[in-house]
């Protein structure tokens, strides 16, 4: 029995009528969430980095190319406001990771590149960061890994997150 076992079965005693089969799940999501955003904001940290930090960095590494990508782009990617992303990339250039660039194709246009310093730092990380992300589910076996992935698939795309764009 979990923590959401007992708030459903609190809820089974109150409110017998209710049906609560949806907070099992939900209720399950948001803990395991919290788990993990700790884990991971605890694993960052050990390399003086928050995670939006090196979620920037990766959009930037593995968009490829030398041009990096326009601000726009890693707004979307990162689902956050433009004023955000502004406020991101000027502390990632001031930390030396990130640099603005003009686009070579579009002289108005402004792009974002990964600085040498900013691709070592991602490439040092990304590696021990899946290691880090498996450790979370070593405890399912190939088939539980499979079927857990395309039920998330499903509930994301059944919700219109179908992609970074």
């Amino acid at each position: 029995m979990d923590a959401v076992d007992e708030i459903r079965a609190q809820w089974a005693r109150e409110r017998p009528d209710l049906d609560t089969w949806p907070m099992g799940i939900i209720g399950r999501f948001t803990r395991l969430n919290r788990l993990i955003e700790r884990e991971l904001r605890d694993f960052f940290a050990r390399y003086g980095m928050e995670r939006w930090e090196f979620d920037m960095l990766a959009t930037l590494r593995r968009a490829g190319g030398e041009h990096g990508l326009t601000a726009g782009d890693l707004n979307k990617a990162a689902m956050v406001t433009s004023g955000a992303t502004t406020n991101r990339i000027d502390r990632l250039t001031a930390k030396g990771l990130v640099e603005r660039a003009p686009d070579p194709e579009d002289r108005r246009s402004i792009r974002v590149r990964l600085t040498p310093e900013g691709r070592r730092l991602v490439d040092e990380i990304v590696g021990l960061h899946v290691a880090n992300e498996e450790r979370f589910l070593e405890i399912l076996t190939p088939a539980e890994r499979s079927s857990l992935e395309g039920t998330l698939r499903r509930l994301l795309e059944a919700l219109g997150d179908t992609s970074l764009s």
